[in-house]
């Protein structure tokens, strides 16, 4: 599901008088200001590590840098395993921030309108299983409801541990929540937890795996 827009910022600025000006003379010496372009620091900084001979070693640092974090993503805070499960429903519903239409200039969304996506997708029936790889328990939890309802259906959802080493055993396809988006958004406190649809809204469980 895809929201239908975002919020537009407006910032106003004002001014407003004439000020009477006056020489009151030099307090304090001058200085010309002088700012040093970001992407000439940059260049300046590449160049001075190649001359050392530590371009290479810098290069397989960020490599390294960057292959750990997409390994293992940073875990969404605030998240513990099931002690009491809990499920409540959530409604969608977005309010319309303003007009939306099609390239011919139809409007099929307006400013103030209530929308509940679900109303506009009758055949939408994917279930989201958010658990943490690293609790063998959780994983198998999850790969077992995923069999239940099948892999068109299910997406499992990591809020923690390393998704392409899980793909890689699991053979099947992983998602991780970066920064708790998801998580957040429907107000988990505990996994695993299931989000389904339930007529017009989703039911979300925090089950024990």
């Amino acid at each position: 599901m895809k929201r239908l827009g975002g919020m537009v910022l407006a910032t106003a600025i004002a001014a407003a008088g004439a000020a009477q000006a006056k020489d009151l003379g030099t307090i304090g010496h001058t200085f010309t200001i002088a700012e040093t372009d970001i992407l000439e620091y940059i260049a300046a900084k590449l160049r001075k590590a190649q001359q050392a001979g530590k371009l290479d070693s810098l290069q397989k640092e960020f490599t390294a840098r960057v292959k750990k974090r997409v390994e293992r993503p940073r875990a969404v805070d605030g998240l513990r395993t099931t002690v009491e499960p809990r499920s409540w429903l959530f409604d969608p519903t977005i309010i319309v921030p303003k007009d939306f239409s099609d390239p011919q200039g139809r409007v099929f969304a307006r400013a103030g309108e209530r929308l509940n996506p679900l109303d506009r997708l009758p055949g939408f029936d994917r279930v989201l299983i958010f658990i943490n790889g690293d609790d063998p328990r959780q994983v198998e939890f999850a790969f077992k409801k995923l069999g239940q309802i099948g892999e068109r259906r299910g997406r499992v959802v990591l809020v923690d541990g390393a998704p392409l080493e899980l793909m890689r055993k699991r053979k099947r396809q992983v998602y991780f929540d970066q920064e708790g988006r998801l998580s957040g958004h429907f107000g988990l406190r505990q996994v695993p937890a299931i989000v389904e649809r339930e007529g017009s809204r989703l039911r979300v469980s925090e089950v024990k795996p």
